[in-house]
């Protein structure tokens, strides 16, 4: 589409959101039905075409990452919309009585949505959702790492919606900046932090309110007392799921010092029994494309040079030889996990969210030494913490601040779909995810109906001993 095109889609949105500005709940349910339709139909032509993209990443591990996710918070939206829907009364202080008051949940408008390449399925519609159960219209702009998967996605949401309802706009980084740039009433971004702030900017040009979903070097603390083979594996399966292409992944392990061994041993067992092999194996995904993977061999490359040790993780004996034939180049990027011990502040891995299947090792004296060393950094959009000690993890979780935190595994807070999922500071700011994501994107209208009869006469000017009578009391009152 033309940049013409694109804000003469944006326009009809926006006149559709304003001639209808109260969405009856029976045309919500109506559009999410549609769109779970989509799901049911379309579902593994949209897993087809992000293995296309990756070039290896099989329709189970869409399915699963992906779809089911989709389908889990379709569920939860479309069981409690009416509840959400309602207005919310609220108590009324004594000195506005005998008023009554309540909240009104109304449509913002239209909503955007700019979705990266990792999970290019869910991360596109999982605003949708509660952008559409709120009430907007919407606008999504995908990856253009992912042409395939964000044509599938324009060609169903076509056959589903019509475009003032909801529309899918394919393009490069340009076209992402024209969507950011135009006055949506809201715009939900997920990339990371460096395009973060560029959004945002770009946002605030038209004071487009934004949820940013951004990235980080999410941390997971081993305490000393841990089941190691079961935190590793733990660890093993958040790091590697999507090939390490996971913003809430585990960025680095911190260790107590003593266990590296033991770690990395239990590391690679646990790597062994997740991924006997890994090129050719569909279920573990390539690298999107070969600039990335270059990326993530020059880290390696350079924390070596510095001076840590690497610990690249081999096939299982026996296990299968690649294809002959594979979809594009993905076998050829099916990068082999690395564990790397002995890092520095100055190696650039510890700089920069690794987003592959790359993880550092951090050793720790002390528990007190783990926190103070994430509170030395950005906060993170997770944090995970593995031991049986509850007081030492009371302690982490009251001093550290941190997106979301799942205890003794992770990536699984964000599958919850009653907590709010979400970044602080550097990792970003607004949440979604159901109900919180349905009041992110609802304009919450405060409403007071006054009666014939109100107190509130008696503060009305001229000023006087009345006056001072009456304030005398509210302020033994209140």
């Amino acid at each position: 589409m033309t940049p013409e095109a694109i804000r003469a889609l944006f326009e009809s949105q926006h006149q559709a959101s304003r001639a209808q500005p109260d969405v009856p709940v029976v045309l919500r349910r109506e559009r999410l039905l549609r769109l779970r339709k989509l799901l049911d139909e379309h579902g593994p032509a949209l897993a087809a075409a992000v293995q296309a993209d990756f070039g290896m990443r099989s329709q189970r591990l869409t399915e699963v990452a992906d779809l089911f996710v989709l389908r889990s918070q379709m569920a939860h939206a479309l069981r409690h919309l009416a509840c959400w829907s309602r207005p919310q009364r609220v108590r009324t202080p004594f000195f506005l009585q005998p008023a009554r008051a309540w909240v009104q949940r109304q449509p913002l408008g239209v909503v955007g949505v700019i979705s990266p390449w990792n999970y290019p399925v869910q991360l596109a519609l999982a605003p949708a959702i509660a952008a559409l159960a709120a009430g907007n219209r919407v606008l999504v702009k995908p990856s253009e790492l992912t042409p395939h998967t964000s044509a599938q996605l324009a060609a169903s949401v076509g056959q589903f919606f019509a475009p003032e309802e909801m529309a899918v706009v394919q393009g490069d980084a340009a076209i992402a900046a024209l969507i950011a740039s135009l006055p949506l009433d809201h715009l939900i971004f997920t990339g990371s932090t460096a395009v973060g702030r560029k959004v945002a900017l770009a946002a605030a040009a038209n004071l487009t309110p934004t949820t940013l979903e951004l990235g980080g070097k999410s941390p997971a603390i081993v305490d000393a007392d841990c089941d190691l083979q079961d935190a590793a594996l733990k660890i093993a399966h958040g790091k590697l799921l999507n090939g390490g292409q996971t913003c809430i992944a585990p960025d680095y392990v911190l260790l107590p010092r003593g266990s590296e061994a033991a770690f990395a041993d239990a590391f690679r067992a646990a790597v062994a029994r997740l991924y006997p092999y890994f090129a050719g194996n569909p279920d573990y995904a390539s690298i999107i494309t070969p600039r990335h993977l270059a990326r993530l061999r020059t880290l390696v490359q350079q924390a070596q040079t510095l001076g840590a040790q690497v610990q690249t993780m081999a096939p299982v004996a026996g296990a299968p030889a690649a294809p002959a034939q594979s979809i594009g180049d993905g076998v050829g990027r099916q990068m082999a996990p690395a564990l790397v011990l002995g890092v520095t502040a100055q190696m650039q891995l510890m700089q920069e969210e690794i987003f592959g299947p790359v993880l550092p090792v951090v050793s720790y004296e002390r528990l007190d030494d783990a926190v103070a060393f994430i509170n030395a950094h950005a906060r993170p959009l997770a944090l995970y913490w593995f031991g049986r000690n509850t007081q030492a993890q009371a302690e982490v979780l009251r001093r550290t601040v941190s997106g979301g935190v799942t205890v003794n595994d992770t990536l699984l807070h964000i599958a919850h779909d009653r907590l709010p999922f979400g970044g602080v500071g550097d990792s970003g700011w607004g949440n979604y995810h159901g109900e919180r994501g349905f009041a992110r994107l609802s304009h919450e209208k405060a409403v007071l109906v006054q009666p014939r009869w109100s107190g509130g006469a008696l503060l009305y000017p001229p000023y006087g001993a009345r006056f001072d009578r009456v304030m005398g009391l509210l302020r033994r009152w209140l």
